[in-house]
């Protein structure tokens, strides 16, 4: 494993994590390994002939180097990259009150720092006003700070870094100066007992339309954007407006709606009723478009890792021999000569074996069987 250089520390402990759980297991925690260097070593690593597969978890522009870094060594690459996850609240919600909670987890946890995080709500009209309401409280009420510290009262702790904070507050500005409403927050807060670290104001800003950037450019951060629908099928498409396609959610209870986003949102997964249910579930875990390509985690992803290997072989030993029809059988003499008669069936016997294996009607398969005869 080798971890971003900002997450030296927290990464060696959940190394000594996995390591515990594997010496638990009986096998050797030598199995897991984790690597620390500045970004002008990785590629020693992402070129090396003695790696057998990479999964890469990062941005889209980090992405490009370690693929064509990997493509020396033709080293398969599994990538994962960020998104720009919507949650669609259907207008015939049953209680949007339990659908707030859900939200509220999806938009601020972890800061907002979460690959598959909701990035953004796309509500239908009758929704998207009392969300509004709902929404407008609970972003003033959360409080930021340290839950190292004081775990009982903090909601939304620091961001890894200070960074990105000159563009989200740009982001934000240029939303609310073409339309956008800014309800909460929208710059970098200043905490008075943790003065270093490196805090965002958690944000709620409505009335954003798929052309603004901040409806295109992943935040990572503890903002709130929602967006009005005018009906499911738009939804669907501000849902797949952008060049990501990680994961993404759906509230309602119609089951021909819920089924028509399902299928119609561009992601690679999909939580009904739910938020990123599908990692609690161990299911295969990727994204589609500009979020990469490949899964790991679940069944697919154990077999993604793996090498295919092909074996063809009688199915009863000894019973059945497989072996080459006299009439395709090549010439075994040097000067053995074909005789027109020959070729002729052998041709035919050819066409038959073909006609029987893959015609796609009865008729064909029949023609073809009805050829094999006239060759024997």
């Amino acid at each position: 494993m080798k971890s971003s250089e900002q997450t030296a520390w927290s990464s060696q402990y959940y190394i000594s994590i996995v390591r515990g759980a594997l010496a638990a297991c009986g096998h050797s925690p030598a199995l897991v390994q984790a690597v620390t260097c500045w970004p002008n070593v990785a590629p020693h690593l992402t070129s090396h002939p003695l790696i057998s597969h990479i999964t890469f978890i990062g941005s889209r522009s980090v992405a490009h180097h370690v693929v064509a870094s990997a493509a020396k060594a033709l080293t398969p690459v599994c990538v994962e990259l960020g998104g720009k996850d919507a949650s669609i609240v259907l207008d015939d919600v049953r209680d949007l009150e339990k659908v707030a909670p859900f939200l509220m987890r999806g938009v601020f946890q972890s800061a907002g720092q979460n690959c598959v995080g909701i990035e953004r709500v796309i509500a239908l009209p009758k929704s998207y006003d009392r969300l509004i309401k709902m929404m407008q409280p609970r972003v003033a009420a959360l409080r930021q700070g340290s839950a190292l510290d004081d775990e009982e009262n903090v909601d939304v702790g620091a961001c890894i870094s200070a960074a990105g904070f000159d563009r989200l507050e740009a982001l934000i500005r240029d939303a609310v100066a073409n339309g956008a409403e800014l309800l909460c927050g929208g710059t970098r807060f200043q905490h008075p007992r943790w003065p270093k670290g490196h805090y965002f104001a958690p944000t709620l800003l409505v009335g954003v339309t798929p052309n603004m950037a901040i409806a295109q450019e992943e935040l990572f951060a503890p903002v709130f954007v929602l967006m009005r629908a005018t009906s499911v099928a738009s939804a669907i498409d501000i849902a797949n407006s952008t060049p990501y396609g990680l994961g993404a959610s759906v509230f309602g209870r119609s089951v021909r709606d819920l089924e028509q986003v399902t299928r119609g949102v561009q992601a690679g997964m999909v939580s009904v009723n739910d938020f990123a249910s599908y990692y609690v579930c161990s299911l295969p875990f990727g994204g589609a478009k500009g979020s990469g390509y490949g899964r790991f985690s679940g069944a697919e992803g154990l077999r993604g890792l793996c090498n295919s290997k092909s074996v063809c072989r009688d199915r009863f030993w000894g019973a059945i021999s497989t072996s080459i029809p006299a009439r395709l059988d090549y010439a075994k003499g040097a000067g053995f000569a074909w005789q027109e008669d020959a070729k002729a069936k052998a041709w035919e016997f050819a066409k038959g074996i073909v006609g029987v294996g893959y015609g796609l009607t009865w008729t064909e398969r029949a023609q073809g069987l009805l050829s094999i005869m006239k060759s024997l």
